[in-house]
């Protein structure tokens, strides 16, 4: 049954990165804990490795055409591996169903971006920001959103392509482009120090689904990338977005109840 389940929501997680340019990571965290079953700190570690595994490839046509930021891969990116390893490492503390509920709000956060998206400016400039914002600040978001990644596994696109614009200075396709590899990175680091964590507690990773929900999510994001092109995205986003506030409010009410139990 669990392997039924897994191909639409792996198609799922393709078709709104695809159509939308983020969110997909947000899902795989539901579509490993609750159609493939899985405990939630092998939900979250898995998770890391297919945003991760998705995002670098979705990177490649950026980094190729160079329009990825190293600049800012560095000022935001390090601080982010760093809260990433550190947000693992907290989750040896507490019990998968905090960290489910955490991930409850943090989803619930997402479907309101996508509801009320920040105004950006993506004729922004390379150098617009960094003369006039601190480059701490950037550094700062960057470990925040690093710890939040490592804590409930999710990439965090829809935080950092506005920090990007409004504390980086960056253009648009810029910070998609920055994004993709700061998530890769950072996915990369959390995924290594959960094997320590699951290792502690005698779980283990199912690396045949993961393999299937990274290959399968890669092709439903190039499906979803054509299929934009004749849709409205910003229905999609309203969409999207009360989607995840729905499910995010489910995940918690149900999560809580044996939290507090």
């Amino acid at each position: 049954m669990a392997a039924i389940l897994l191909w639409p929501g792996a198609v799922a997680i393709g078709l709104s990165l695809g159509l939308l340019g983020s969110g997909g990571s947000i899902l795989t965290v539901p579509v490993l804990r609750y159609l493939v079953g899985q405990d939630e700190k092998v939900a979250i570690a898995g998770s890391l490795a297919i945003v991760g595994i998705i995002a670098l490839v979705g990177s490649y046509s950026y980094v190729k055409a160079r329009l990825v930021d190293w600049r800012t891969v560095a000022l935001f990116g390090v601080p982010g591996m760093a809260g990433t390893y550190a947000g693992a490492w907290a989750s040896a503390y507490v019990s998968g169903l905090l960290q489910l509920s955490v991930f409850a709000v943090v989803m619930a956060v997402a479907g309101y971006f996508m509801l009320k998206p920040m105004a950006l400016n993506d004729q922004a400039g390379p150098n617009a920001a960094p003369g006039r914002r601190a480059f701490w600040r950037v550094s700062a978001d960057g470990l925040v959103v690093g710890a939040v990644t490592g804590f409930v596994g999710v990439g965090g696109g829809f935080l950092i392509v506005p920090a990007l614009v409004l504390l980086g200075g960056l253009p648009m396709i810029g910070a998609v482009a920055t994004s993709l590899v700061i998530i890769a990175l950072k996915s990369a680091v959390g995924f290594f120090k959960y094997q320590e964590v699951l290792a502690v507690q005698g779980l283990q990773l199912d690396y045949t689904v993961i393999a299937s929900i990274s290959l399968l999510g890669v092709i439903g994001s190039f499906a979803g990338a054509q299929l934009a092109q004749g849709l409205a995205k910003e229905k999609l986003q309203l969409a999207f977005g009360v989607l995840l506030i729905v499910m995010g409010l489910y995940i918690f009410s149900t999560s809580l109840p044996s939290l507090l139990a």
